[in-house]
């Protein structure tokens, strides 16, 4: 959307590099571990809360793709490439699949576009979006997605970045509203119910060194988002307790990240 060439700030942290450092990934700045470092030491828990985030995003959408048979997803705030991205867990389930990824950070877009390929009987596109404009992705997304047919919407740590209450329901609202019953809803979210104290620290050192500033939410917050929808089991819990896999180690230990999947009907 757009020829002029991806305009990156090397200066700025960011929440997609900072995230992709989390992540053990390479496409980040110093700037970016700085501000990484800076957290971990204030909020030990970040770099386990970014990792069962992508764990939970790999269990829905295999979910999904395999047992509900949606093969259509549109991942909004995609973030950096890094392992078992979206297309790649849903074009195994069927490689037909069709997947619209959106971001809005340069950096995102042009490794976007050069990492995240398609299977040979699916699709891959990416667009230049702000969750803030859902009109306008679901507008261009409508190029590559069939919205007469079931689509998966993921919103992975991303409305967290929408401060107002009323402005992010309404914006989870558009895109929702536009999906056909069948389609589903799988979002996560950062909180401050779980490891409390140290979660306000973060958020707020976050507000004041990265970009662009974000808001956690608890549970009763979160809610609204699934609004006229069926949430699956297990409900609003913690990333790392959406439906984990068996392991020899036990429970696992909840990290301040909620997730919820849920279907409209």
């Amino acid at each position: 959307m757009g020829a002029d060439k991806p305009v990156i700030d090397t200066s700025v942290p960011h929440s997609a590099r900072i995230w992709n450092y989390w992540l053990g990934g390479k496409d980040n700045y110093p700037v970016d571990r700085q501000v990484g470092d800076q957290m971990i030491g204030v909020f030990p828990d970040i770099v386990a809360s970014a990792r069962a985030d992508r764990v939970f995003l790999g269990r829905a959408v295999r979910l999904l793709a395999g047992e509900r048979g949606v093969d259509q997803f549109l991942d909004i705030g995609t973030g950096l490439p890094t392992v078992d991205n979206t297309h790649e867990v849903a074009q195994r389930a069927n490689p037909a699949s069709r997947i619209v990824y959106v971001d809005n950070d340069p950096l995102v877009l042009a490794h976007a576009r050069a990492l995240l390929t398609s299977a040979p009987e699916g699709e891959t596109a990416y667009l230049d979006g702000d969750i803030h404009d859902p009109a306008t992705i679901l507008r261009e997304a409508s190029r590559t997605l069939d919205f007469s047919r079931p689509v998966g919407l993921t919103l992975l740590a991303i409305v967290q970045f929408i401060l107002d209450d009323q402005e992010a329901y309404a914006a989870v609202r558009t895109l929702m509203e536009a999906l056909p019953p069948g389609s589903y809803l799988v979002l996560s979210h950062g909180t401050n119910e779980i490891n409390t104290q140290a979660s306000n620290a973060a958020v707020d050192y976050w507000n004041e060194h990265g970009t662009p500033p974000m808001v956690l939410r608890t549970a009763a917050q979160i809610a609204p988002f699934f609004d006229g929808l069926e949430i699956l089991d297990p409900g609003i819990v913690a990333c790392s307790q959406w439906r984990p896999e068996a392991n020899v180690f036990g429970d696992p230990v909840p990290v301040p990240h909620y997730c919820c999947v849920g279907l409209k009907p």
